[in-house]
């Protein structure tokens, strides 16, 4: 018993011994403890404990886009700037929705950080900046959309340091650009502040506020004291935000150029688990435009010659073995059609066409000097022979002509199968169970499962890929390894491989390490196909219209997180080493219990206007012109080539992140409170990587 009361004696004293004496006591006046610049302090990991109830609350963040998206009607081909972004909740939001072309700036290098590294987390490529709102490091005429979201407005005690935001946002704006602001309902808050509250943040945390208005009457002073049980107040913090109201802000945002300026409803988004919500309670939605004319640079960049981009195609008048007819069809010269519609859509460049093969290298030499780029649409090959693809941008090298899509060596990696199924377990990336064979091979002691899919290990657009590449025994295989062989040559080889018979996968990747955007994953609806037919993509659902596949459809994929993340991350590994450039498709299938295994990798893939990747781009709301710009432009950034726009691109992605309470939140920030003071040599260390490029962000719509 005695033994007992010592070591309860003993707890106290320790607890006691940790109790922190950080408080100014009870204050008359808040305002005088108020400093200018609390907004360079205040925004670290105690913020977002004692506001997890608004500003971590996933549902809160999806009604606020939700206004965002309706008001302003913004579309994921929009370049939009989160201005005072903290942790990035709406940039990431929007990046889940499709929107690529957002990114986030804020004050707070922690709040920053924890941005950077929840969309590495979510396979988001977004980029976050750190700096001052009053000076902006982007050009003019920069931004489609501005928004000040989450009461981030008013933090100055003069202003004219809010005009001095405004005036930077007008600049970066484009002309008719628009912004968005999310504020404090000033005259509610003059009226209904609570004086004194207090809440428990969790079963540790609770923290305490005081409120008043300032001497003018035109700022709210808050002050919160924040504990912790076991060692008492652990911070002490004022500060204070200015009480616009419609009237002012009409005033300060037509002094400071804008046109067009609406007040939508107020809105009172809270969380379940909010017990109170300060001036966040009630907010003011204020939209307005930028009508101005383009700045003079651009103005003068767009007076400029343009870009002269020629385009290389497979050649008309020759036989093309993989085509049904061994010939250019109607639908093949439709499709060209469409192609060059959709090309000159885009602005400041100037497209010539070169498709005769007999005098392509001629025809190189004499415009070399007038060609800055090279579209490289040739993927039926040089002479219409999909073994030599990889001729065309051999050739290109050897002429000194920059160009789009993968090099050489890329190309021919690809094109066989089964090197692809080596590099991607070398990588522990996993991919079907199979097996390379030739005219000698002994199929005797076959160690495979039937079914088997049999397909030839290297070839273009399906072909020698039918609904009798199935082989469900022996026999069966056998024969189907005879009849491809007369047809296609008793040298070839072929990839024997587990039929899986899960869902049918593809990625699309636009772009160049480290901006990769990876599109919709898309996969094949099969319900068209009658029931008795394998469930597979061949040749004749790309080629014959009469078949039964060809009513297959791409719809974008309905695929658990987990499974969706790995395949993301797997395909962005495979782009950087196997030398994928500017634009690549990525082919999977997911076995009998729904694990994911790779089946081909596409450099180059089809860039026709109903091709799986422009599919893909559509369910981002990319359109097919705009899906072979955002192709060039990622040739001239690697390249370096001069750019009169910058044309990105968006991804959509299931909206899949769980919500977090309260509790969640304050457990997952009270581990890096308790870290900081152990960590913050470490931290200090690591800062100087805070403003490295942001890597991937899928990308993604990875």
């Amino acid at each position: 018993m005695t033994q007992n009361n010592s070591d309860s004696n003993t707890r106290c004293r320790r607890v006691r011994c940790t109790v922190q004496k950080k408080t100014f006591g009870p204050v008359e006046d808040l305002e005088t403890y108020v400093r200018s610049d609390w907004w360079q302090t205040l925004f670290n990991s105690l913020y977002l404990k004692t506001d997890a109830d608004l500003l971590d609350d996933i549902e809160v963040t999806r009604k606020e886009v939700d206004l965002i998206v309706s008001i302003l009607g913004v579309t994921p081909e929009e370049r939009i700037l989160d201005l005072c972004c903290g942790q990035g909740r709406h940039v990431l939001e929007l990046a889940k929705r499709g929107f690529s072309n957002v990114e986030g700036y804020d004050r707070s290098q922690y709040l920053i950080r924890k941005a950077r590294t929840r969309a590495r987390k979510d396979n988001l490529q977004v980029r976050f900046r750190e700096g001052d709102a009053r000076k902006l490091p982007y050009p003019s005429d920069t931004f489609d959309v501005v928004t000040i979201l989450g009461n981030s407005f008013g933090y100055f005690d003069s202003t004219l340091q809010d005009r001095k935001v405004l005036e930077e946002i007008f600049r970066v704006l484009k002309p008719g650009g628009r912004v968005f602001f999310d504020v404090m309902d000033g005259d509610h808050m003059k009226k209904s502040f609570q004086p004194r509250s207090w809440e428990w943040l969790d079963r540790k945390y609770f923290v305490c506020r005081e409120r008043a208005l300032s001497t003018d009457g035109d700022r709210l002073i808050c002050r919160e004291v924040i504990s912790r049980i076991d060692r008492g107040v652990i911070a002490d913090q004022f500060y204070a935000e200015r009480l616009y109201n419609k009237e002012s802000l009409f005033e300060l945002l037509t002094a400071s150029g804008f046109s067009n300026l609406t007040f939508h409803t107020t809105f009172s988004p809270v969380s379940e688990g909010t017990q109170d919500a300060g001036m966040m309670g009630q907010r003011v939605l204020v939209s307005a435009s930028v009508e101005k004319p383009w700045s003079p640079s651009l103005q003068a960049t767009w007076s400029k010659k343009p870009m002269n981009i020629a385009v290389l195609l497979g050649d008309p008048r020759k036989e093309d073995q993989v085509k049904p007819a061994c010939v250019f069809d109607d639908d093949d010269f439709d499709t060209l059609e469409r192609m060059k519609k959709a090309l000159s859509e885009i602005p400041f460049m100037r497209f010539t066409f070169l498709d005769r093969h007999e005098t392509l290298l001629e025809d190189l030499k004499k415009k070399a000097s007038k060609i800055d780029l090279v579209l490289n649409l040739c993927d039926e090959g040089f002479y219409n022979d999909p073994t030599k693809e990889l001729h065309i941008p051999a050739l290109l090298e050897q002429l000194n002509i920059p160009y789009t899509g993968a090099g050489p060596q890329c190309l021919a990696f690809c094109y066989d199968k089964s090197i692809i199924r080596g590099v991607a377990r070398e990588m522990r990336i996993p991919v079907a169970k199979g097996m390379l064979v030739n005219a000698d091979s002994d199929l005797s002691k076959l160690s495979l499962s039937f079914p088997l899919f049999v397909k030839p290990n290297s070839g273009d657009s399906s072909f020698g890929i039918t609904q009798k590449s199935i082989a469900h025994n022996r026999e069966k295989l056998l024969e189907i390894l005879a009849a491809i062989r007369e047809k296609m040559g008793s040298d070839r080889l072929f990839l024997l491989e587990e039929f899986l018979p899960g869902k049918d996968i593809s990625v699309g990747i636009i772009g160049n390490p480290p901006k990769c955007t990876v599109l919709p994953i898309t996969e094949e609806d099969y319900t068209a196909v009658p029931e008795e037919l394998p469930k597979i993509c061949g040749y004749e659902a790309k080629w014959l219209p009469d078949s039964p596949y060809w009513n297959i459809k791409s719809v974008p994929a309905n695929l658990p997180e987990k499974t969706r993340k790995e395949i993301i991350k797997s395909c962005l590994a495979l782009f950087s080493r196997l030398g994928c450039r500017d634009y690549a498709r990525f082919d999977w299938r997911l076995d009998a219990k729904g694990k994911p295994r790779l089946l081909e990798v596409n450099p180059n893939p089809g860039w026709c206007w109903d091709g799986h990747l422009a599919k893909m781009a559509a369910y981002a709301n990319i359109s097919y012109s705009g899906m072979l710009a955002a192709i060039i432009e990622a040739a001239k950034e690697r390249y370096g080539l001069g750019t009169t726009r910058k044309i990105e691109l968006s991804r959509k992605m299931p909206e899949t992140t769980s919500r977090k309470s309260p509790a969640e939140c304050a457990a997952e920030f009270e581990e890096e409170i308790e870290a900081s003071s152990m960590n913050s040599e470490n931290d200090r260390k690591k800062s100087v990587f805070s403003n490295s490029p942001d890597t991937l962000q899928v990308f993604e719509g990875i």
